[in-house]
Order: structure tokens, then sequence, then C-alpha cells
């Protein structure tokens, strides 16, 4: 782990208390396009509100058997549209699927962005899951986790070394071409998700920090003590979908990735989260009406857990 922090990763992790952010599609329109305009003015209501991140997935491509698309739109235009239209709030990929991208085109679309948003990127990365994508791409699926290690490590090299050399299975650098932009500091923050066909500890040495998906209070208690162990202060994200029930006393039922419950649970349960040492939430927000669920989400438990 690089010892260095933008912007973003300042705003997800320089306090105490846990953090939370959302994600896109805002509009929950994760099966077409979804309203450019109505996306953005979610998103500035999202940041006015008190939301510390917005999050973008990368889904290159559309498989219904999967079950939705992301925001449809690719992630680096999409979070460059969408620092234009907030202030301070970080932006994450969740996450850029490094096994499906050629490195150099990766490090320079995220210094890019990380330049033009002021620092605010959180780069999110992923191995891939989506199966049809790998043909398409002509990519074997069993060099996942090598792709993945050495991605990780050429991104680092391009943000830190001016005009490097470097051979790779992407192609090779003799040290006449330089990397521009480089990012804000002197790389941008790297959260492997998952585990990336990774060990813990690879993780801990690599990444800075972790983004991992919702778990059994039992098990995300061991994740946590895997992850102090070989990581120490280095910060644990997750992934929690919440659904409200309109009655606010209502008691949890289970959901994909998370709850359908009452707000006053989700303030306990977020709240025992803080306790564990849970440092990010990225709430996924199940509503069909995208901006009251903001606002209770905000009102009901951000404003009292945060």
């Amino acid at each position: 782990m690089i010892d260095y922090e933008n912007a973003g990763y300042r705003r997800l992790f320089d306090g105490d208390g846990l953090t939370f952010g959302t994600g896109f599609p805002l509009t929950g329109a994760n099966e077409s396009t979804p309203s450019v305009d109505e996306e953005l003015r979610l998103a500035a209501r999202a940041e006015s509100l008190g939301f510390d991140a917005l999050w973008a997935r990368d889904v290159p491509t559309y498989w219904p058997s999967f079950g939705d698309a992301g925001q449809t739109f690719d992630v680096w235009p999409w979070l460059t549209l969408v620092a234009e239209h907030t202030d301070e709030v970080a932006l994450g990929t969740a996450s850029v699927v490094l096994t499906l991208r050629h490195p150099i085109h990766v490090a320079k679309a995220a210094a890019s962005l990380d330049r033009l948003s002021d620092g605010r990127l959180v780069l999110g990365v992923a191995s891939g899951d989506r199966d049809p994508e790998f043909p398409a791409f002509g990519v074997d699926p069993s060099e996942r986790g090598a792709r993945f290690r050495e991605s990780v490590d050429l991104l680092r090299t391009l943000w830190t070394e001016e005009f490097p050399e470097i051979e790779s299975r992407w192609g090779r650098l003799d040290g006449d071409l330089e990397l521009v932009p480089k990012p804000t500091t002197d790389a941008v923050p790297l959260l492997p998700t998952g585990h990336a066909r990774q060990t813990v500890e690879w993780i801990a040495d690599h990444g800075d920090g972790w983004l991992f998906y919702q778990l059994p209070r039992n098990t995300l208690q061991t994740y946590l003590d895997d992850w102090r162990d070989a990581a120490g202060d280095a910060p644990f994200a997750m992934v929690v979908r919440v659904a409200f029930a309109d009655d606010p006393r209502a008691d949890p039922e289970p959901i994909h990735q998370g709850f359908r419950a009452g707000s006053e649970w989700f303030r306990e349960y977020f709240q025992d989260l803080d306790d564990l040492g849970v440092d990010h939430v990225l709430v996924s927000l199940e509503d069909d009406d995208p901006e009251r669920a903001l606002s209770v989400f905000a009102e009901e438990v951000l404003e009292d857990v945060a």
C-alpha cells in the first residue's frame, strides 16, 4: 500500500466513524439507459444530503441472465460528467474489471478523471464475474488471478514512474514513452473488490483498502479480524442493499446482498457495522421513489450513525 491520500480517499476514510455512499443508477433503471438529467439531479441531491461517495459500476456489456447492465454508460465519461455536477463527494468505481481492460488505458483514464475531479477518484478494481465477457474479450477466465495481479502492478508503475520500462503480457514499454497526466497524488487509491482471486495478504499488500459484499454478522467479524491481522488500519468497505419497509419498526427480511426492514432496524444495523470497524458502506437503495429513499436514509440513518 502506497502512503498517499487523494481528496476522495480522505473523504471516505479520514474520520473515525462510518461513512456512506450510494451507487448509480440512482433512478433504478438498470436494464436500459437511465435519464441523464434525473441521474445528475439525484447525484447532487445525494451530496447535499450528506452522502460521502457516488459509485459507478464497470459493466462493459449487457448480459440479461446476470440481471442488470449497471448504469449503462461507460464508467469514465459517466463519472467525469458527475464530477461536473457535484463539488466534494468522492467518486468511486465498483468496480473496474481489470482483466478485460488494457492497463495503459485504465491508468490514463483514471489519472485523467482524478485530475478533472480535483482528486476525488477512488478506484475499486475487480477480476470480473460475467462469464460470456471473457471469450468476448479473448481472455482465458482461468488467468483472471494472474492478469489482475499484473494489472495492479502495472497501474502502480505507470502512475509513479517516469518513462517506465515494462515487459508484460499486454506489451512492452522501453522507457521512451510517458503516461500523462499523472494523478493528483502519487497514485489513485485502489480497492480490490471481493477476493479478486487473491489472498487477503496479497490484497493487504497491494491495495489501499478492501471493498467487499454484504455478509452475515459472524462471517463479517471473521473477515474483519483476518483483514486487520493482514492490513492493520487499512480501510474496509462493503456493499449493502437497503429496501425500506413501510413500518419503521419492521424486522429485517433478507434480500440479495441486503435487507428489507424498517428504518429503526437499519439504524441499529449500521451502528453495529460502525462498532465492528467497517469504514465505509456503499448503500444500494431499492425503492420506486429513489429521491424519497435517499431522504429517508439520510434523515433516519445517516444523521444518527455518521
